[in-house]
């Protein structure tokens, strides 16, 4: 079994939280050896992390109160710190992700120690969710949908005016709804920095978070991926509105993309690989006579039609792998949690996205998501 290092902190460090399950914002060393799991962490942190199963290694055993009083500066104090407890605990050669600090990598090696990245050893870890992982997910997916059900609030009672949708008098826009959502996920234990409302030709633009005033008849495409508190993990949904008569060709599409999530929720279930999900989407659109990345020539540039992968891996990023799309070569795995997001798009009048989140079960796939599909809201 390699030696493992990990230097970072749990808020951004997707790599560290799914060993260390707690939040903690400020860098600190995870080290395995030999079956074993050590933190060097600060005095502060211990108290949280005992009973979790690590070796707990305060930075006063490797000398911290001499390195203050030496004039160094706090990142010096924390590299050498690190160098002291990597040889203390024996490490030679180790694995690292891809994020591991450069100049703490340099450092390291000038000291003998063989540092290797290996990002795929990390996405493997992470592939399969723990229990806990998956409760936040659940938790996480709640967020989501109470956020949905708040914009749906506002949309029922939006009228067109002169000027575009309004609603209790007042002017409907992505950012009024952006807010309500955000209000939700705050009362259900999450946060997002930011999601999509997007309306009209915005819609079509794949992550175009939104602005202005929304119309009647246009597609509302809102994308939400709320993080919970407690465990950092994610969800991800997306549902398709309209207020007002609904144009006949995105009927069509959000015909379409129902079948095709339909499908591949059916069609998920461990061994079989992502390329597979994705190839039974791309049938459904490209009998209906839309372009998808598998018909498409070499160095287009594909701006309408099926234009993405089906879907992603969510866990403690919200776009996790594998893919489920030309390059999703691996077989999916029994607790791994996926986004199922089919879509179509049109420059210069909007597109239709839905999205679901599931995870494989021993058979096939448990929908996480219960949200229904209406285009009316």
């Amino acid at each position: 079994m390699a030696d493992v290092l990990i230097y970072a902190d749990t808020h951004r460090s997707p790599e560290l939280r799914h060993e260390v399950p707690v939040s903690i914002g400020d860098a600190f060393l995870y080290v395995e050896r030999n079956g074993s799991r050590h933190i060097v962490v600060s005095a502060l942190e211990t108290p949280r992390l005992e009973g979790l199963g690590f070796e707990l290694h305060p930075y006063e055993e490797f000398g911290s109160d001499e390195l203050r009083r030496s004039g160094m500066s706090w990142h010096e104090i924390d590299d050498e710190i690190t160098l002291r407890a990597v040889a203390a605990l024996g490490i030679e050669h180790a694995k690292v992700p891809g994020t591991f600090p450069l100049l703490l990598a340099d450092k390291l090696r000038a000291k003998g120690v063989d540092i290797v990245p290996d990002q795929s050893l990390f996405v493997e870890r992470r592939r399969v969710k723990s229990a806990s992982e998956l409760e936040g997910i659940r938790r996480a997916q709640a967020a989501a949908e109470a956020g949905m059900t708040a914009a749906c609030v506002l949309l029922r009672r939006a009228k067109q005016n002169g000027e575009g949708l309004e609603a209790d008098g007042r002017p409907l826009t992505s950012e009024r709804i952006r807010a309500a959502i955000s209000k939700a996920f705050l009362e259900h234990g999450a946060s997002a920095d930011e999601f999509i409302v997007s309306h009209g030709s915005q819609s079509a633009i794949g992550h175009h978070m939104g602005a202005g005033r929304l119309e009647a008849g246009e597609p509302i495409v809102i994308d939400l991926w709320p993080r919970d508190a407690e465990s950092a993990c994610c969800a991800d949904m997306t549902r398709t509105f309209v207020v007002g008569d609904v144009p006949d060709e995105l009927a069509e599409w959000h015909s379409l993309c129902v079948e095709a999530l339909d499908r591949a929720v059916r069609d998920v279930r461990p061994g079989v690989t992502g390329r597979s999900v994705y190839d039974g989407s791309c049938d459904i659109f490209e009998a209906a006579g839309y372009p998808t990345q598998r018909t498409k020539r070499d160095g287009e540039t594909l701006a309408e039609g099926f234009f993405h992968s089906l879907g992603h891996g969510v866990g403690l990023d919200v776009h996790e792998q594998p893919v489920l799309g030309l390059v999703g070569h691996e077989t999916l795995l029994r607790g791994e949690v996926f986004a199922l997001e089919p879509g179509l798009y049109r420059p210069d009048f909007g597109g239709c996205r839905l999205e679901d989140l599931v995870v494989v079960t021993e058979t096939g796939a448990e929908k996480l998501t219960s949200f229904p599909y209406d285009l009316e809201p």
